[in-house]
């Protein structure tokens, strides 16, 4: 093994992180060297001892690459190359994987986004932990069930020695990722990357793993947070470093990143969050630019559910929920998950029915009918749903996709097809193109244009944005409140993330447990909610303030 860098007697403080010119190259499509993805083009940077920095950008970045190869996980094929990497006074430039397996979990703890793939589905979370605490002998293996325990209990997982015999599925998406941070602790790691670790969570529990992240901090551990969201990164982090295309273009301390920022591109990440000051105005532009004023029919109600029950045995997944949606209208369903929100859109687009309760499209009933008698008008409610590449079918090109609802022919169907497409901003040159060779965006942008076709009076969008980058997020909901403004479709808009929903909802309805605890106009929900879980949402909600979390 390479040996260790001794600082030099009398310097200062030495980092405990120091990258200077680290590059990432992976073979490309083509194999040769004049194929090849250059993922991070000479990044440099320092963290300091306890000190947090967070890593934040878009997709494509390099930011996770970048946090990957500190532990020597850049990834299959990739080539890694640095004039600097100390990482707690050791120089891991010429580690090989042999050399990071023996120092990976003790030199540096790795929390990754989905902790359901990185939790062995084979192993209880307690021999998980104590496979970590195996490799790198930390205490005795007589008191290793309670060494694991006493981790479970440190980031806060309930009944901690009933978890430690639980498999991963057995565990909400919080604690399982609460037992993937116990594992990347147990070694007692002086660094501690966390790369997404909250995305796809709900707001509450991502409030709490960041907590609990600031309380590794508080107790001495160093953090590297990597995020494509600088709301989530602002009330933890010292300092941010923002990647684009395998540079760093901008860094600096959190504050002045948040309140003055000097790179366009960083301006553009601030604009695209939704927020209570972006209401009303394009999340796309910098300039906040206002957006096209509705026209809501407040007389002419598209959409209208009574009494709706769904129960799955004992659980009622679905209880007594009432709405009504007025041509124009953006109704924005909010709550965590379990809380009964997506059942409620599978019952709108009969496509589940209830067990109680009733459904009417545009006056005329909906649920408790025959599909037979929903087929005429089922052009008259679409859907965009959160991941568009498992509803399209993948034989299927874009035209064909976006066709397919249309019952047209020859030129007026192409003809057709372009027009939607030009009008969600994409050109004719993606007509031939199949779903998997688009980008994320580009897919919801085909699926809100297939869905917009046949000029329907409900939208019903279920997260369509949870699984995007904050750009592309800001770039679709200008196109839904466009879509809105000028054709009068009224928007059922399911989401767990409330920035998005106070950014484009007229209205809101809170669920918990399967019950509306409270709606409304979103203007007053949001500033002065009543109910005590709408209260604890709100305070979770993460703030684009520096040093609001800690």
């Amino acid at each position: 093994m390479p040996r260790s860098s001794a600082p030099d007697k009398g310097a200062g403080p030495v980092p405990l992180v120091t990258v200077t010119d680290l590059r990432v190259t992976f073979p490309g499509p083509g194999g040769g060297p004049g194929h090849a993805v250059h993922a991070v083009r000479g990044v440099s940077f320092t963290i300091e001892r306890g000190e947090c920095v967070a890593i934040v950008g878009e997709s494509g970045s390099g930011k996770s690459v970048t946090a990957r190869s500190l532990v020597g996980l850049a990834g299959p094929g990739a080539d890694v190359s640095a004039s600097t990497l100390d990482i707690d006074g050791r120089d891991t430039t010429g580690y090989t994987d042999r050399d990071w397996r023996r120092l990976r979990g003790r030199l540096a703890g790795l929390v990754l986004q989905d902790a359901l793939v990185s939790l062995d589905p084979l192993n209880t979370v307690g021999q998980e932990i104590g496979e970590v605490l195996r490799t790198h002998r930390v205490g005795a293996a007589a008191t290793r069930d309670a060494q694991i325990t006493a981790l479970l209990d440190a980031v806060h997982v309930p009944e901690p020695a009933v978890r430690a015999k639980q498999y991963p599925h057995q565990l909400s998406g919080g604690l399982r990722q609460r037992a993937l941070i116990a594992s990347a602790i147990a070694a007692d790691p002086p660094l501690l990357i966390a790369d997404e670790p909250t995305t796809a969570l709900d707001v509450t529990v991502q409030a709490q793993l960041l907590r609990l992240l600031a309380e590794r901090r508080a107790a001495g551990s160093t953090l590297l947070l990597v995020s494509h969201d600088l709301a989530v990164v602002a009330g933890i982090a010292d300092r941010v470093l923002v990647m684009h295309d395998g540079v760093i273009v901008e860094q600096g301390p959190t504050a002045r990143i948040l309140t003055a920022p000097e790179h366009d591109y960083t301006r553009m990440l601030l604009a695209a969050v939704p927020t209570a000051a972006s209401r009303g105005h394009r999340l796309s532009a910098t300039t906040r630019e206002p957006l096209p004023a509705p026209s809501i029919e407040r007389d002419r109600i598209v959409l209208r559910a009574e009494g709706l029950h769904k129960h799955y045995g004992a659980r009622h997944a679905v209880d007594d929920v009432s709405f009504a949606l007025a041509r124009g209208e953006i109704l924005g369903v909010v709550g965590e998950s379990g809380s009964g929100k997506t059942t409620v859109a599978r019952i709108a687009l009969g496509l589940l029915e209830p067990d109680r309760g009733s459904v009417h499209l545009a006056g005329r009933p909906w649920t408790g009918v025959p599909e037979r008698r929903r087929r005429p008008d089922r052009r008259r409610l679409q859907v965009v749903s959160q991941d568009p590449l498992s509803s399209f079918d993948p034989r299927y090109t874009v035209e064909k996709l976006v066709a397919e609802p249309l019952h047209l022919r020859g030129a007026a169907r192409r003809d057709r097809v372009v027009e939607l497409l030009e009008r969600v901003g994409l050109s004719a040159a993606l007509l031939r193109r199949h779903p998997r060779a688009l980008s994320g965006g580009q897919r919801q942008r085909v699926a809100i244009a297939r869905a917009v076709g046949p000029r329907p009076d409900v939208l019903v969008c279920d997260e369509p944005v949870s699984a995007l980058d904050v750009s592309v997020q800001a770039q679709v909901l200008d196109l839904l409140a466009d879509l809105r403004a000028g054709d009068g479709t009224a928007l059922l808009f399911i989401s767990h993330d409330l920035g998005v929903i106070h950014h484009l909802a007229d209205r809101v309805l809170v669920m918990h447990d399967g019950r509306v605890v409270e709606h409304g106009p979103v203007e007053d929900v949001f500033a002065r909610p009543e109910h005590t879980y709408t209260q604890t949402l709100l305070a979770a909600l993460p703030a684009l303030t520096a040093g609001a979390g800690r």
